[in-house]
């Protein structure tokens, strides 16, 4: 037991409010300083599985076009004929359906762009990837 030398009582074992305080505020500026660089990591990984997706679209594409000689209708095509199991989900929109097809030279589809709106990480601009 821990007596006081002087009162004879026994001091009480515990916080004070300002002690606890101050570790909320060390807590809370932690926090602040590590919260950021979190936030961006999803973003970040939404951006790689864009640019994943995107190179997948391709070289179906370039598979299609190997195998028939032509560009595909659509990318349902690539889907129906098995060059894809389904088309891949644009994880900036959320949809399968957002996908900016461009036409070739030869009709069909030559090339894809994701239809996300707004900037990546690095400054470029999602629609020219």
């Amino acid at each position: 037991m821990a007596y006081s030398t002087t009162t004879g009582r026994r001091r009480a074992a515990g916080f004070t409010l300002i002690e606890l305080l101050v570790v909320m505020a060390i807590i809370a500026a932690l926090t602040a300083f590590v919260a950021p660089g979190y936030l961006k990591q999803t973003d970040r990984a939404k951006e790689t599985v864009l640019r994943h997706n995107l190179n997948t679209l391709r070289q179906s594409i370039d598979d299609y076009r190997a195998d028939h000689g032509r560009n595909p209708d659509s990318l349902d095509t690539l889907v129906e004929n098995r060059y894809l199991r389904e088309v891949p989900l644009d994880p900036l929109t959320g949809k399968r359906g957002s996908w900016i097809s461009q036409t070739g030279e030869i009709g069909g589809v030559a090339n894809v762009k994701s239809g996300a709106k707004g900037r990546a990480l690095d400054g470029s601009v999602y629609e020219n990837w």
